[in-house]
């Protein structure tokens, strides 16, 4: 559960922001103009772990939206797996931080293994399972627009995972088209670091909760992280130099 010795979240919703939080907002809108992923009158569905970035990404659409003329619908959805339940005072404590946010929220019990066998599991087949049922939701509720809350650092751990282990040069994209442009994938807060949302949720009190996941420290992503961390010591700007490298402004 969010800590007492935290500053409420609703200080940001009543207008008190500090300046790092701030330029965190205008980033995400940034990238929302620069890519042109929501449109006026367009409604978003967030995909919502329950994890910091998510959470984050949810806070920044909020303060954006009401600070834009052209305004946007945002709704959420968190995929719960029924093997790996999220305790119950947490899904009081996440309706409340997104009914706060003015975003409508439903967390919807899966099952995780489908039609697999357990003992093969693994994180792609976790990742398709959930895409699926978020796709399958989203036509059902017509909703076009799908928002992860992917952050630069996801962006480079991507690039490497893929040239590296898959011999592909293949980005993270910014807005990712599915079906034929039916759906699409927007990923507005691509171009913040992750230690800005981890800073959020070190201070403020998000109802951040971390679903247990029997691969989370063994996955490749998480062995790519210290190569990462290594690289932005030999040079801070190395995150933003593989990003550019790829050229997704145009």
């Amino acid at each position: 559960m969010p800590s007492e010795s935290k500053k409420d979240f609703r200080e940001l919703l009543d207008g008190k922001l500090p300046p790092w939080v701030l330029r965190f907002v205008k980033l995400t809108g940034k990238a929302v103009n620069r890519y042109e992923m929501i449109k006026k009158d367009e409604n978003v569905l967030l995909a919502v772990s329950g994890g910091k970035d998510s959470l984050a990404l949810a806070l920044a659409l909020s303060l954006r939206r009401r600070w834009i003329k052209d305004r946007y619908g945002i709704s959420a959805l968190m995929i719960n797996w029924i093997e790996h339940p999220i305790p119950d005072e947490y899904r009081v404590s996440l309706k409340e931080y997104f009914k706060a946010l003015d975003i409508e929220f439903e967390i919807l019990d899966e099952r995780q293994f489908s039609s697999e066998k357990e003992e093969d599991y693994n994180c792609y087949i976790c990742s398709r399972n959930r895409r699926r049922i978020l796709f399958e939701y989203a036509e059902r509720n017509s909703a076009r627009l799908i928002a992860m809350g992917h952050h630069l650092d996801d962006f480079v751990e991507t690039a490497i995972i893929n040239q590296c282990f898959h011999s592909r040069l293949y980005p993270m994209k910014p807005v990712q088209e599915f079906f034929d442009g039916k759906i699409k994938v927007i990923r507005p807060m691509i171009e913040v670091h992750e230690s800005v949302t981890r800073r959020l949720a070190n201070e403020y009190n998000l109802p951040v909760i971390k679903p247990v996941c029997p691969y989370d420290q063994t996955n490749i992503r998480a062995k790519v992280k210290p190569i990462v961390r290594e690289l932005v010591r030999l040079n801070s700007l190395s995150r933003e130099h593989i990003y550019d490298s790829f050229n997704l402004k145009g």
